[in-house]
């Protein structure tokens, strides 16, 4: 066991990726975070306020977290889903009651939804609250702004997917939101809808808008988020 140990940590593959030996000092510490693809997001060290929960409370990594389950349930239901107005309803009702664990799948995919965007309000809440908004880190403030109403936006376009009457009105009452709007209130509402009504169309937009536009700019701007926190590190208590 000890030998075949030993060839490992002597193979190429194993000395690609570990390049350092154990972190038995500091400066061997730094080297193993600095030269380790997957350690390298993290930092070397971290402050001791950072990881109190009382302060941070873990909004933050609890609402990626959701997001990564997000993410995978809902490309797991692409699967099963056809964004058309004859068939959408009947997928649905379909996984639900005909594909193994279908129904599991949504609603970890429907409530997880929910919980995110609780998390994403007590997250903001949080740096509020304790002024972490503050410079230098005005502009991570505003990236998280602009992350919480992609997360509501999440929530929108998805209610229309299952075209059922609740998701329909729920849908025609939330978007004549945008039909209010001075000016270009009826151009916007026609570019979500595809037309004043809501039809196949508009629930084809929607699955566009949710499955392809929101996750790559959630991506963009998560990724925005992190750098700006490894840079700059998390705030600690006034």
């Amino acid at each position: 066991m000890a030998s075949l140990l030993d060839k490992i940590r002597r193979s190429q593959v194993y000395r690609s990726i570990f390049r350092h030996g154990l972190p038995t000092d500091h400066r061997n510490r730094v080297m193993v975070v600095l030269s380790n693809f997957f350690l390298h997001l993290h930092p070397v060290s971290m402050r001791q306020h950072s990881l109190d929960l009382g302060y941070t409370w873990c909004m933050g990594g609890l609402t990626f977290f959701l997001f990564v389950f997000e993410t995978v349930t809902g490309v797991l239901l692409m699967f099963y889903y056809r964004p058309a107005a004859p068939q959408a309803y009947s997928d649905i009702a379909n996984l639900t009651s005909g594909v193994a664990f279908g129904q599991l799948v949504r609603n970890i995919h429907r409530w997880t939804a929910h919980l995110m965007v609780i998390t994403v309000f007590l997250h903001m809440t949080r740096v509020f609250y304790h002024g972490a908004y503050k410079p230098p880190r005005e502009f991570n403030w505003v990236v998280g702004v602009v992350l919480l109403l992609l997360t509501l936006a999440f929530g929108f376009t998805g209610y229309l997917l299952p075209w059922d009457q609740k998701a329909l009105w729920g849908s025609t009452v939330g978007s004549e939101i945008l039909g209010i709007i001075p000016g270009i209130g009826s151009w916007l509402l026609g570019l979500l809808r595809g037309g004043m009504e809501i039809t196949g169309l508009t629930l084809t937009r929607f699955y566009g808008i949710h499955m392809l536009v929101l996750p790559v700019l959630a991506f963009i701007f998560l990724a925005a988020h992190f750098v700006i926190i490894r840079r700059q590190g998390i705030s600690g208590p006034l």
